[in-house]
């Protein structure tokens, strides 16, 4: 029942900063590109690629982190559903390059940050 617990705390501390980022970017940079939705799908990259591998290689962790940064929290701030609605709509108004580009760059960006995480964990 505990990891029910720290799953639900790390998802409504997500779904809160995920929010916030997301609104905070695409009030700077505008809406004409998701900005928000990029900037927050390449964060929580990096932060799963961090906390996967920091927390696989130090096993003497509580296994409540587990639960409440990977499954919580970036379950919650992660916004692959988002990314693959705002890239439909673009492409819906038939701004084709525009939602390639998203995309592509969401992927390539976010692979990046991936691997960046993980080995920023084996340097701490």
């Amino acid at each position: 029942m505990q990891k029910y617990l720290w799953i639900a705390l790390g998802g409504a501390l997500g779904s809160i900063t995920r929010y916030w980022v997301g609104a905070a970017v695409s009030n700077r940079m505008g809406v004409k590109f998701p900005y928000g939705t990029f900037v927050v799908n390449a964060t929580a990259c990096l932060i799963i690629g961090f906390s996967l591998t920091f927390l696989a290689e130090r096993t003497d962790l509580d296994a409540a982190w587990r639960y409440l940064i990977p499954v919580g929290f970036i379950g919650a701030y992660s916004t692959f559903s988002t990314f693959e609605w705002e890239t439909l709509a673009t492409l819906r108004t038939g701004a084709f390059a525009v939602a390639a580009l998203y995309a592509a760059g969401s992927f390539a960006v976010g692979l990046a940050a991936v691997w960046c995480g993980s080995a920023l964990a084996r340097l701490v």
